[in-house]
């Protein structure tokens, strides 16, 4: 459900605002407790008010709004796929989202099969019977597809929760449709 009206919070970078100013003595750090705390509560609020599947298709959509913001402001510019996965790497790490690896890249970066360390969303949590890295799928997806001007799909295939104790991720280009000439392959 698309809202017409003009929206009170929309995101944008300068939402982040100027930390230093604005927490002269507790700085740009946190624990993860309380990012878990904010991010699970508000899952559940809207999954208890429009059920699962929208939690997760919204859960998907800001991970990958922010990672077109993440892409934007701290990882544009880099042109080759090897450079830019190092650089991606950096800034997880420094922004202490996870620690990243690339298991698998094919030709032209079709597919990606990566695995997330100490993911922020999930590592240490109890196992359940399902992935519940949403946002995470939504956040590769938006860096890879402003890497490569691509859409991706990405699914979890492994998670923290599910036993594992690494998040893996299977990244693939999207293939689009076009009336006059059928299924068209998006390279």
């Amino acid at each position: 459900m698309r809202v017409a009206e003009e929206r009170k919070y929309k995101f944008s970078w300068d939402l982040l605002g100027d930390l230093e100013i604005g927490r002269p003595n507790l700085g740009n750090v946190t624990r993860v407790e309380v990012y878990r705390l904010m991010q699970f509560t508000l899952r559940d609020v809207i999954e208890s008010t429009y059920g699962s599947e929208i939690a997760d298709r919204i859960f998907y959509e800001a991970g990958k709004m922010a990672g077109t913001a993440v892409y934007d402001h701290l990882l544009k510019g880099t042109e080759e796929f090897g450079e830019f996965v190092k650089k991606l790497q950096l800034v997880l790490r420094d922004l202490k989202i996870g620690v990243l690896r690339i298991e698998s890249v094919s030709s032209g970066a079709e597919k990606v099969v990566l695995t997330v360390e100490e993911d922020l969303d999930c590592s240490g949590l109890p196992e359940m019977d399902y992935e519940i890295c949403v946002y995470d799928e939504g956040f590769i997806s938006g860096i890879l597809e402003n890497f490569t001007g691509k859409p991706y799909s990405v699914k979890e295939i492994d998670c923290w929760c599910t036993g594992d104790r690494t998040c893996r991720f299977s990244a693939e280009k999207l293939f689009q449709e076009t009336p006059e000439e059928g299924v068209e392959r998006i390279s």
